[in-house]
């Protein structure tokens, strides 16, 4: 991202939350701070010219038309601007842009350039002397919005919108200057047709109001300056179940209850990161289960993290994903990477975050182990892409540092195992005093792998060169591999389910009594270690004695269809049609058509039967992965 050159300075403000009535804003404002410019917080992937003059308060005025798929009306935008600047850079993609005018509604010239695959186009302003204009507008089936049928939602019986802004989708549906460093405060006013609700990302600053012709206007208002990628919108037939005094649940009627008594534990959950890291500063902590073309597990978006239903495995073991949006609260939206180079600062940090919080609730015997799951991840992202690859330094050179970029197992696993080393050469206190710190001292920004490691070195390490040297900080960041000193997992996390999958080798038999008492991430390290080579005969017996098709856990029913499809298992067709025909979150859909793609003449007329059937359903975000697979 380019930041501030003249005008190095950034406007922070205090949030709010969605929630079904008005509620307070939970502090004050904070003051302006300045923002140190350095090359590698420039974004490459914004046509903006922050230095010159930047976004900071975003005002929609939308109508959704869903017969038509649509949104039109207004965003005005506040400017920041140098001493003389008169022109002003948006970020835009398939925008249709009708007129843009002054705060006093005169007509302000404009131009619009040419499109540059993945960019879109920018948006020149002529802005002249005004530090406010208004964009007016529409956006036909933007790649950030999914409209979904009423027979594609739970209830069966209302259409549904979802949005995925992150990484630079939102500038398909909002005029701004949409990169991650450029923080923004935010209010919108959505004209949506009865009886559909609407839920955003930020709170709810009125009842609903009547807006004519069988229609309802919702506002909601953010305050807190957030990365442009965490508005988020939702409308559906949805509805709201307090889960304690400043958490609750959306989603359809029908999942209510189910969702709710998986969430259980949120409000632990919030406690427990409090004790950790400090404070949240968001006021509520609401999520929203969406229908499950959602392409991702979850999203932090503030004050309404957006999650998948395939989590909900009624006895809790999956609520990881939970903790991990809720980390998120503090690392990447708290402080956010400055651009997409350093994608793990919100990852990497989030996921060492959330198995602590794990830790917390529910003991160091499932955090160990996920933590385990976690590092294998990892090693397999090195097998997979090479020890010396760049892509697997946690801060990306410039031909991986793409939106989305990176390998998952390098900045969300690697970045954690790579915490963790920290907080064990310093020793937990110490660590956890200075990662509270971090988030204190650098609240509402956006960071840079450079400013984490002199942070860390002038608050933690201090000047001692044996600790600089045990911790080999720079290696970790900028080289490729692993460094010598990652801290391994506890040996004995798994050794049980070790010992089964290594006497599977011989015996071709797992205990069913042993595998009913395993936890979630055990049975995961059981269908990681099998033998990827199985005959038909072992396939029908895992399934038999296992009930692995029937279960209810979905990380658990992917491996098995991942392993079943490997091995051109027929009877597991059937089981996977029905999995990629009601699942969209893109971590299970493309590896299942990858595995079918693979097995040639078996199973790619089986991968394009199904892929023509159910890529409508899917999520731009999970139809420009499987493209890419199938077609």
């Amino acid at each position: 991202m380019r930041f501030f050159a003249s005008l190095a300075l950034i406007l922070s403000v205090a949030g709010l939350s969605a929630c079904s009535v008005p509620v307070s804003v939970p502090e004050a404002a904070p003051m302006i701070s300045p923002i140190l410019t350095t090359d590698d917080a420039k974004d490459p992937f914004t046509f903006a010219q922050p230095e010159v003059a930047r976004v900071t308060h975003v005002a929609l005025n939308l109508a959704l038309d869903f017969e038509a798929q649509s949104v039109a009306g207004s965003a005005t935008l506040d400017i920041q601007a140098a001493e003389g600047a008169e022109t002003v850079i948006l970020d835009s993609n398939g925008l249709e842009i009708s007129a843009i005018t002054n705060e006093a509604g005169a007509p302000l010239r404009f131009t619009i350039g040419e499109t540059v695959e993945g960019k879109g186009a920018p948006i020149s302003v002529m802005m002249g002397g005004s530090r406010s204009i208004t964009v007016i507008y529409s956006a036909t089936n933007p790649e950030a919005l999914q409209w979904l049928a009423p027979e594609q939602t739970a209830g069966g019986k209302h259409p549904y919108l979802l949005s995925q802004g992150q990484p630079t989708l939102n500038r398909t549906w909002i005029p701004t200057q949409d990169s991650p460093g450029i923080r923004q405060t935010w209010e919108a006013r959505i004209t949506a047709p009865e009886p559909l609700t609407v839920v955003m990302s930020g709170l709810t600053a009125a009842e609903p109001e009547a807006a004519g012709e069988g229609k309802r206007a919702f506002t909601f208002k953010m305050d807190k300056p957030v990365a442009p990628y965490l508005i988020a919108i939702a409308a559906g037939d949805i509805v709201f179940k307090e889960l304690g005094p400043r958490s609750g649940v959306w989603t359809e009627p029908v999942m209510l209850e189910k969702a709710a008594a998986e969430l259980a534990d949120t409000e632990k959950m919030i406690d427990a990161a409090e004790k950790l890291y400090g404070t949240y500063r968001w006021g509520r902590y609401d999520m929203i289960v969406l229908p499950p073309a959602f392409p991702y597990g979850g999203m932090e978006n503030p004050v309404m993290t957006f999650l998948t239903p395939t989590f909900i495995a009624g006895d809790k073991s999956l609520t990881g994903l939970v903790a991990h949006e809720l980390a998120h609260s503090w690392s990447g939206n708290l402080v956010t990477n400055a651009n997409w180079a350093d994608s793990w600062l919100n990852e990497g940090t989030t996921s060492y975050f959330e198995n602590r919080i794990i830790e917390e609730l529910y003991g160091k015997k499932r955090a160990s182990q996920e933590a385990a799951l976690s590092f294998t991840g990892m090693e397999e992202a090195l097998a997979e892409n090479g020890m010396d690859a760049p892509i697997t330094a946690l801060h990306l050179a410039e031909a991986e540092a793409i939106p989305d970029g990176g390998a998952t197992g390098i900045i969300y696993d690697k970045g954690s195992v790579f915490l963790r080393t920290v907080e064990t050469i310093v020793g937990r206190e110490k660590f956890d005093v200075w990662l509270e710190s971090w988030f204190d001292r650098h609240a509402f920004e956006p960071a840079t792998s450079a400013m984490f490691l002199a942070d860390i070195r002038e608050n933690l390490v201090k000047g001692d060169a044996e600790m600089e040297a045990k911790l080999m900080l720079d290696e970790w960041v900028y080289q490729p591999g692993l460094p010598s000193n990652a801290v391994r997992p506890d040996p004995a996390a798994f050794a049980e389910v070790d010992a089964a999958a290594a006497a599977y080798a011989g015996t071709s038999k797992v205990d069913p009594a042993a595998w009913a008492k395993w936890t979630a991430a055990e049975r995961m390290r059981l269908m990681a270690k099998l033998p990827r080579d199985l005959s038909d005969a072992q396939l029908a017996a895992l399934d038999k004695d296992l009930g692995l098709s029937k279960t209810g856990n979905n990380e658990v029913l992917f491996l098995w269809l991942e392993l079943a499809l490997e091995n051109r298992y027929d009877p597991a067709v059937p089981a996977a049609d029905k999995f990629l025909s009601n699942v969209g979150r893109r971590k299970f859909v493309a590896p299942l058509f990858e595995a079918l793609m693979e097995q040639g003449t078996w199973g790619q007329p089986i991968a394009k039967r199904i892929y023509d059937k159910t890529r409508p359903t899917y999520h731009a975000i999970t139809q420009g992965t499987v493209d890419k697979l199938v077609r």
